[in-house]
């Protein structure tokens, strides 16, 4: 299976076109967006068809109630003739400062335990000291800067041989990839998931049915990932942050993962490896 073709954000020869497809996408009616862009069905088939080209003010109100993501509504923008709305400042411009400051604090308070933040293509911009623990063995090539979230963990170099139920956590990364390749028209992105997909399993990977294949049964709430370190098994559930209403389209695609210990053996053991919790 490829998802080269057929996803991605939608696509055409003007801002109509682009429109249409995210409200198809949303499953909403021309009457629908139109009562909730207070505009007309009228006026909005006409701007999909391309006999009426819509105002910079309807653009940005259709993609807000299409919740378009940040980086497309400038794409629309531009397909009706418009400068992009939102900037992409860079995460190290002295203007994010604050914003730095707040996630290395956030990172430093999750210690013992591991947390990292990535960017939209998985890259990972900032860490706290426990995430080291977990990449001890890592090949250093995947080490090398950019680091790429997504490439250590199913790399045959990598966490791939280290994790216990591979098969699912494997499923669950390209799935969120796939997600995120439906939202945004990211040739990055599309490239890794390609690249990802397409590497061999580890040699002892258990089966579907196999040995630790199935968590449902230790884990019925979440599907934790399950990784082997010195000897013994830690087990992690995830959770991912991100920012309400961004207004830069840097800070909309940036992504905070934590990882929380899924059972008391795992905390007892970072507690006494990384320091004790805060």
């Amino acid at each position: 299976m490829t998802i080269m073709a057929g996803m991605g954000s939608p696509t055409g020869t003007g801002v109509g076109p682009l429109l249409r497809g995210w409200r198809e996408r949303r499953q909403l009616s021309q009457l629908q967006l139109a009562l909730r862009a207070d505009s007309s069905a009228r006026h909005l088939s006409f701007v999909e068809n391309g006999r009426s080209r819509p105002s910079r003010e309807l653009v940005l109100r259709l993609a807000e109630h299409l919740d378009v993501p940040v980086r497309e509504r400038n794409t629309l923008l531009l397909a009706a003739g418009y400068a992009p709305h939102f900037p992409e400042t860079p995460l190290d411009d002295p203007s994010m400062d604050a914003l730095r400051g707040g996630l290395e604090r956030l990172l430093a308070a999750h210690d013992p335990y591991p947390a990292l933040v990535v960017d939209g293509s998985f890259r990972v911009l900032a860490a706290n000291r426990s995430l080291g623990l977990l990449l001890d063995g890592v090949a250093p090539h995947l080490l090398q800067p950019p680091l790429n979230a997504i490439r250590i963990a199913l790399h045959p170099d990598g966490l791939a041989p280290r994790i216990v139920n591979y098969p699912q956590w494997r499923r669950h990364l390209l799935e969120r990839m796939e997600h995120r390749i439906e939202l945004v028209s990211a040739e990055l992105l599309r490239r890794l998931y390609e690249e990802v997909r397409g590497y061999p399993e580890p040699a002892d990977a258990p089966g579907p049915d196999g040995e630790h294949g199935d968590d449902t049964g230790l884990f019925p709430f979440a599907l934790p990932m399950r990784i082997r370190h010195e000897g013994r098994v830690l087990s992690f559930l995830s959770t991912i942050a991100t920012f309400n209403t961004p207004l830069d389209v840097t800070v909309s695609e940036l992504a905070m993962e934590t990882f929380l210990p899924a059972d008391t053996e795992t905390v007892r053991f970072l507690q006494a490896a990384v320091g004790p919790e805060r």
